[in-house]
């Protein structure tokens, strides 16, 4: 009997076999998309914020370039290479690979938030607009639209989390494969009913943590921002910035603990190694064993929280 599902054989990353077009590009489209009519939303029905339609496009113009230029060197500086890149600076944009057409791969949220947080100021600041309203009215959307991103991660096959024998565990077909020489790998194939020969290589299943972080870091994180805090900040009268704390600790908290269902990128491992056990990163071990996103995430629970405190203890005359 096995306790595990296949990856879906039908899924193709490409959305057409003949053409260098990828879901996980559109899915980021959608995503961009999903936030822009969110946005647009609040300024018509909230009347909070005073804006054209061609000012929103401006300002979604900024955060999305600099989303993306920010996103690709935090990649490139924290989760790779960074020595070599140092070395090779023309090679941080270069879009080949073996001579094939592969584009900017590697994107990292945290570097994602510093570049349109970034584009937001430069906004706000050529337009003599408030960045808080700005952000707040942005973040509001932002986990709805980030929903589709992950589902990109997840139809790219890519991203995906540590080997379990849970019935949630899904075989994904690129995967790194295990030696069955080790105990452990023959205890997961035991459990899942894998057979297996002594001294082969086996793919195990995994935690689709690409389709948990699309439902806590994306749905569940906007019925909270969009039902409970957008309400509260009105009826309690919060400051402008109250929003983007809310959404920089929601992101962050739910993030730490799926990064425990994720697989540490090989080069990088543990950041802090404190449990009993961190020799397999392909296994969970110990809660104390903390990843470089878990850092970053912390780092972004710590920042709301001191941002909530600065933006509103602002005087008084600052409001909604």
């Amino acid at each position: 009997m096995f306790c595990f599902i296949n990856y879906p054989s039908w899924i193709k990353p490409e959305v057409f076999s003949f053409l260098p077009i990828r879901w996980y590009a559109v899915m980021y489209i959608v995503a961009f998309g999903i936030a822009y009519l969110l946005f647009k939303y609040q300024v018509k029905h909230d009347q909070l914020l005073k804006i054209s339609n061609d000012d929103i496009e401006t300002l979604f113009m900024y955060c999305i370039i600099l989303l993306l230029l920010f996103a690709h060197l935090f990649s490139v500086f924290f989760y790779s290479d960074a020595k070599y890149y140092l070395t090779h600076p023309w090679m941080i944009f270069w879009p080949f690979e073996e001579g094939k057409f592969v584009g900017l791969p590697g994107m990292s949220y945290h570097g994602g938030v510093v570049g349109a947080i970034l584009g937001g100021l430069w906004f706000a600041k050529k337009k003599k607009q408030d960045f808080f309203l700005l952000a707040d009215t942005a973040c509001a959307g932002i986990p709805l639209g980030y929903t589709f991103g992950r589902l990109g991660n997840f139809i790219n096959a890519e991203l995906y989390g540590r080997v379990t024998a849970s019935p949630f565990g899904m075989i994904f077909p690129n995967a790194q494969k295990f030696s069955t020489n080790y105990e452990w790998v023959q205890n997961i194939c035991n459990e899942c009913g894998i057979e297996y020969v002594l001294g082969e290589y086996v793919n195990l299943p995994r935690h689709p943590s690409q389709l948990y972080e699309a439902l806590f870091e994306g749905i569940v994180l906007w019925l909270i921002l969009w039902f409970i805090c957008r309400p509260l900040i009105i009826k309690k009268g919060l400051k402008p910035g109250s929003m983007l704390s809310f959404y920089l600790f929601g992101y962050g908290f739910f993030r730490f603990f799926i990064e425990y269902f994720r697989q540490p990128d090989n080069n990088i491992g543990y950041v802090i190694a404190l449990g009993d056990r961190s020799d397999n990163i392909a296994l969970f071990q110990s809660f104390l064993n903390i990843s470089k996103g878990q850092i970053f995430c912390l780092l972004m629970m710590a920042s709301s929280i001191i941002l909530f405190i600065i933006v509103n203890r602002r005087r008084k005359d600052v409001k909604r």
